[in-house]
């Protein structure tokens, strides 16, 4: 009897424990994503949205190069009970970038190129606006290709003495027509052999929003819809677009909070 009373106190006070779960592991900083888990039929909210939890009670979030300090992460869970997390994003400097001798009309683009940008952006905001179930973001990553770092997340460009937005990717320098791969499992949301600035222009989706771009292709191996894995190819390095040299510029969004890929993967060999 004995026995059995301290089962029963045991499963009782393993209760609270079970009810209003909420972990979350990752990168609190400006450009890291966190990897949450919750109760399966949770519903969380976070920067104006309801995010998707999958059927494990897994679900991402991530934090743009300007996030604020504090944010608030909101949960409401099956029991009826809510959870309020307030987040310290710990804010970061950045570098600045001065790049000359580039042609004036990639800098500053003509009048009758701007109907083809625009529609170039549409593309890629469609494709980061997926909110797909699978859960491949929540993996390992892996470098898409190695070579000398020749720019960083967030770095403030100035071309030609013109500032520009901040870079949001991560750029390796490597050999044109070097392959590059799948950081991640995902499936190729976007091909675009040659837009005005990026070039060669390749989409994968990680899942729940979570996307990497690639920009600067010489080729592009896959097509839309294409379900690759970690490690496959998925194209060759190239200089198309607006480009000084053969590189691979590296990019990772949360639907349109700009993610720093290098933040994902371990420090590069070498």
């Amino acid at each position: 009897m004995r026995a059995l009373f301290c089962l029963l106190a045991c499963l009782l006070s393993a209760l609270p424990a079970l009810a209003g779960t909420l972990d979350l592991q990752g990168t609190f900083q400006q450009g890291g994503m966190v990897i949450g888990k919750t109760e399966p039929g949770a519903v969380v909210t976070y920067a104006d949205r309801s995010v998707r939890i999958a059927p494990d009670g897994t679900f991402v979030i991530g934090f743009h190069r300007d996030e604020p300090a504090t944010v608030t992460l909101e949960v409401g869970h099956p029991d009826g009970s809510r959870s309020r997390r307030d987040l310290s994003v710990a804010a970061r400097e950045y570098d600045i970038q001065r790049i000359d001798g580039l042609p004036p009309k990639k800098v500053t683009p003509p009048p009758e190129r701007i109907a083809r940008i625009k529609r170039e952006a549409a593309l890629v905001r469609a494709a980061r606006a997926r909110d797909t179930d699978e859960t491949w973001f929540a993996g390992t990553w892996i470098w898409p290709v190695e070579g000398r770092i020749s720019g960083v997340y967030g770095s403030q460009r100035i071309l030609n003495g013109q500032p520009r937005q901040p870079h949001f990717g991560i750029d390796i320098a490597a050999p044109e027509g070097k392959p590059f791969v799948a950081p991640a499992d995902g499936v190729v949301s976007l091909v675009h052999d040659d837009m005005y600035f990026s070039g060669g222009t390749l989409m994968v989706d990680h899942g729940h929003g979570v996307q990497s771009t690639f920009l600067h292709a010489e080729t592009i191996a896959v097509r839309e819809g294409d379900v690759v894995r970690q490690g496959d190819v998925l194209g060759t390095v190239g200089a198309t677009g607006r480009a000084t040299g053969p590189h691979l510029d590296w990019r990772v969004n949360w639907f349109d909070k700009r993610l720093d890929a290098a933040l994902l993967v371990p420090p590069m060999d070498g």
